[in-house]
């Protein structure tokens, strides 16, 4: 059986509980095997075992980081072959941890509108031949809209554009939504989505989002 480590907790402004009953489904959808932590100190550990490391982990500052045994341990499984999948919080998480970062493929800079404002954003697929985003239509969210930092190389699935309501600069700017990346062996799925379980709710940020599990699953 597939098996899956899923960390998550931390800050309770992401509602990491809620969020794991929403996760669960999913993983219960896809038969994988699930085993949940939420102590940080689960890292601490060979990792390599897994299929897949699903990251729920929420940090509220900017100088929350992994330990060095911590990022050894995570990123030394995903360089042998363990997939991760993360979302929204995730990038906002160990934010003095670099190499988690590099990683991931990115991080969060802003949102715009404000932390928890339910901002209108368009959700546009710009690559709908990847195995990710296949069948994903565009979709409405009023969540954060997450502004990114990001590595130049991951390949982007989905983006949204700034209307330049907060930031008139940013009118017309885009950021991405959902990428994936190689990372050593491994395989590595992100997307900015999910402040709240019901930014999931909708069809197509369900399935881009389990067509991103099972794409970043070891196989």
């Amino acid at each position: 059986m597939t098996k899956v480590l899923y960390l998550y907790g931390g800050w309770p402004g992401h509602h990491p509980y809620a969020m794991a009953d929403w996760t669960r489904e999913l993983i219960n959808e896809l038969g994988y095997g699930l085993e949940e932590s939420q102590d940080i100190f689960t890292l601490d550990r060979d990792l390599t075992g897994y299929d897949l490391i699903l990251l729920g982990w929420n940090n509220a500052l900017t100088t929350d980081d992994l330990t060095d045994s911590q990022e050894d341990h995570l990123l030394g499984a995903v360089e042998a072959g363990t997939g991760v999948a993360a979302w929204h919080g995730a990038a906002a998480a160990f934010r003095s941890s670099l190499r988690y970062h590099l990683m991931l493929g990115g991080d969060f800079l802003a949102h715009p509108a404000g932390e928890g404002f339910p901002q209108p954003y368009e959700v546009n697929i710009i690559d709908r031949d990847h195995e990710v985003s296949r069948g994903v239509n565009n979709f409405p969210v009023a969540s954060e809209q997450y502004y990114m930092h990001v590595d130049p190389n991951n390949t982007v699935l989905a983006e949204t554009t700034f209307s330049g309501e907060h930031f008139h600069w940013l009118e017309g700017r885009r950021s991405p939504v959902a990428w994936v990346r190689q990372w050593g062996l491994g395989r590595v799925f992100y997307h900015s989505i999910g402040h709240v379980p019901d930014d999931l709710a909708g069809a197509d940020a369900r399935r881009l989002t389990k067509q991103g599990i099972e794409w970043a699953t070891r196989t």
